[in-house]
C-alpha cells in the first residue's frame, strides 16, 4: 500500500519530530554499521545446491545472546540467489522439536511434490530434498522463504525462521540500477525475556497477531547505511515479521519505488512513505541529493486495528496483549515511531540519474470470472476466536476454490472485521485493480495486498503453468494459524 502525496520538510518534521518523545531507542546495541548480507548461496552452472537445516540454539541477535529458531544458525537466514532457468536443490533437515516445512513466498514454481508444497509435513529429525526449476520467464526480484506448516507458522517465524530468496533478472541489467549501491534490509521483530528466550504469547497477543519489542534490520538495532553524495542507494526490503506493519519514511528524502513483491514496475514511482505489511517486499532507490548529515529511516505509527469485540470493547484500537511472559496486557506501541536504520553520507561521486524506464508491466485482459471473499472473525466451540474466509475456518481436507489454468479472474476481497488483513495468494501474482471502487494509481504485480477493515480490494490474476493445490490466506501469521486460510485447486483446462 503506497501513499503518493508529496511530503515537504516541514510536513515531515511535523510527523517525525512531534513524536520524537516516542522514538524507540533500544537498550541493546544501537548505531552499528550494517553487516554484510547474510551468508549467500549463489547458483553455479545453472544449479543452486545447498544444505539447510532448521535448529534451536543460541545466536547473536543485536549484540546479545538469544535462543531462537534459525536456518543454519543464522539470523537472518542464508540469502539464496538464482537466475531464471536455474535448478534449485535444497537438502533440508528439520532439527526443531516440532514438524515444519518451507514455503518459497512469491516464487512462481510448482506448488506440489518436492517444490513449493506447503502441505508437506517434515517431522523432527528428518531430511527432505526440495527440487524445482525457476521458469525461464520468471521475473527477477526479491522473494522470501519461511516455514508454512499450518498451526506452527506464527510460532516458528516469530522465533526467527526466514530468509531472502533473490532472482537476478532484467532489472539488475539496467545501467542506473547497476550503478546503485545495493543493500538488503530484512525487517523482523522479536520478543525476548530476561534469559534471551521467546516467551509463550498471551492469548490476546495471538488474537491480535503477536509483535515483539525488539525490532531489527538484518538482526541489528539501528544499523548505519552510507551513500556518497550524488550516489544512488538501492534498498531491497523484506517484511519478515509475523504481524508487524512497517510504515517507512526516510528523513528529508523521497523514496523511488522500483519493484513490489519481487516484480519490477514500468517506471519509478516517487513516494512520501511506503507501507510494508507482513510478507511484502519492495525495492526503492534513494538519491544522495541532500546535505551530508545523518537521516533516520523511520517506522512511523500505524494502527492495524483492534479487537473491540473482546471484553466489551476493552481491546480497542491501540491496545493489545503482548507475549512478554507475564500474561499482562500492556499498551501497544502503535503510536510510537521507531528508528530502523540511519543513513549517512560518505564521499562524493558524479551525480547518478534515476532510471526513466524499468520493465513494462502488461495489462491483463478482462476477467472470465469474478469471485468474492469475505474476511471476518468468529467464535468456535472449544477453540475460542477463529478467523474466517467466507464464514469458514481452514480445513486442509477441504478445497475452497477451484480454478482452471490459462484463465483470468477478478477476486474481490472485502474485510468486514475490525482489523486490517494482508491477503496473500500463493504461486500466481496478481494486479490490484481497485480499492473501494476507486482505480489503483499505478499498475504493479503483487502477491500480498492489504485489505483494511471495512475495505474492498479487487485484484486480477492469471492462473498459469502449474496444476495442483495451494492456499490463500491472511499474512498476519497468527490469523492464518487461527483459520484465515483457504485451499485453491488449479486444474488443467478441459
Amino acid at each position: 500500500m503506497f501513499d503518493m502525496r508529496p511530503l515537504n520538510r516541514r510536513q515531515f518534521l511535523a510527523l517525525g519530530v512531534s513524536s520524537a518523545s516516542a522514538v524507540f531507542l533500544a537498550s541493546r546495541v544501537t548505531g552499528q554499521s550494517l553487516p554484510p548480507a547474510p551468508n549467500q548461496y549463489v547458483s553455479k552452472d545453472g544449479l543452486l545446491d545447498i544444505a539447510l537445516d532448521a535448529r534451536y540454539e543460541a545466536v547473536n541477535l543485536a549484540g546479545e545472546q538469544a535462543y531462537l529458531y534459525s536456518y543454519n544458525g543464522q539470523i537472518p537466514a542464508p540469502q539464496l540467489e538464482a537466475k531464471p532457468g536455474d535448478s534449485v536443490r535444497i537438502r533440508f533437515t528439520n532439527n526443531l522439536p516440532q514438524p515444519t516445512n518451507i514455503h518459497y513466498h512469491g516464487l512462481h514454481v510448482p506448488p506440489t511434490g518436492n517444490a513449493d508444497n506447503i502441505f508437506l509435513n517434515i517431522p523432527s529429525g528428518e531430511t527432505f530434498t526440495y527440487e524445482f526449476t525457476i521458469p525461464d520467464n520468471h521475473p527477477g526480484g526479491t522473494f522470501y522463504y519461511h516455514p508454512h506448516l499450518h498451526g506452527w507458522v506464527a510460532e516458528q517465524v516469530f522465533a526467527g525462521l526466514g530468509g531472502a530468496f533473490i532472482i537476478r533478472g532484467e532489472l539488475d541489467a539496467i545501467p542506473e540500477i547497476q550503478a546503485a549501491q545495493e543493500v538488503f534490509l530484512f525487517l523482523k521483530d522479536f520478543d525476548l525475556d530476561a534469559n534471551g528466550r521467546v516467551p509463550q504469547p498471551w492469548h490476546m497477543a495471538q488474537m491480535m497477531g503477536r509483535e515483539g519489542s525488539l525490532v531489527t534490520a538484518n538482526g541489528q538495532v539501528n544499523p548505519t547505511l552510507s551513500i556518497p553524495k550524488g550516489g544512488l542507494l538501492r534498498l531491497r526490503l523484506v517484511n519478515a515479521s509475523t504481524s508487524r506493519f512497517y510504515r517507512l519514511a526516510l528523513e528529508d528524502h523521497p523514496l523511488y519505488l522500483i519493484a513490489t513483491d519481487g516484480i519490477p514496475l514500468s517506471e519509478p514511482v516517487e513516494l512520501r512513505e511506503l507501507l510494508l505489511t507482513p510478507g511484502e517486499r519492495a525495492e526503492i532507490l534513494v538519491r544522495g541529493e541532500r546535505e551530508p548529515n545523518q537521516y533516520r529511516l523511520l517506522a512511523l505509527p500505524y494502527n492495524r486495528g483492534g479487537m473491540g469485540m473482546m471484553g466489551g470493547g476493552m481491546m480497542g484500537r491501540g491496545m493489545m496483549g503482548r507475549g512478554m511472559g507475564s500474561g499482562m496486557m500492556v499498551q501497544s506501541d502503535w503510536e510510537s515511531t521507531r528508528n530502523l536504520a540511519t543513513l549517512t553520507y560518505a564521499g562524493q561521486v558524479e551525480t547518478l540519474p534515476l532510471p526513466q524506464k524499468l520493465i513494462p508491466v502488461e495489462t491483463l485482459p478482462e476477467p472470465q470470472r469474478v469471485r468474492r471473499f469475505i474476511l471476518n472473525h468468529g467464535m468456535s466451540p472449544g477453540m475460542g476466536m477463529v478467523f474466517l474466509i467466507n464464514g469458514r475456518a481452514f480445513d486442509h481436507q477441504r478445497v475452497d476454490t477451484q480454478v482452471s489454468l490459462n484463465t483470468i479472474e477478478d477476486w474481490e476481497i472485502t474485510n468486514t472485521g475490525v482489523m486490517d488483513h494482508p491477503f496473500h495468494l500463493h504461486t500466481n501474482p496478481f494486479q490490484v485493480i481497485s480499492r473501494n471502487g476507486q482505480p489503483e494509481s499505478f499498475r504493479a504485480w503483487k502477491d500480498t495486498v492489504l485489505v483494511r477493515a471495512g475495505e474492498t480490494v479487487r485484484f486480477r490474476v492469471r492462473f498459469t503453468d502449474f496444476p495442483g493445490k495451494t492456499v490463500y490466506h491472511c499474512h498476519i501469521l497468527d490469523h492464518e494459524d487461527l483459520g484465515m486460510m483457504g485451499t485453491i485447486e488449479m486444474q488443467k483446462s478441459s
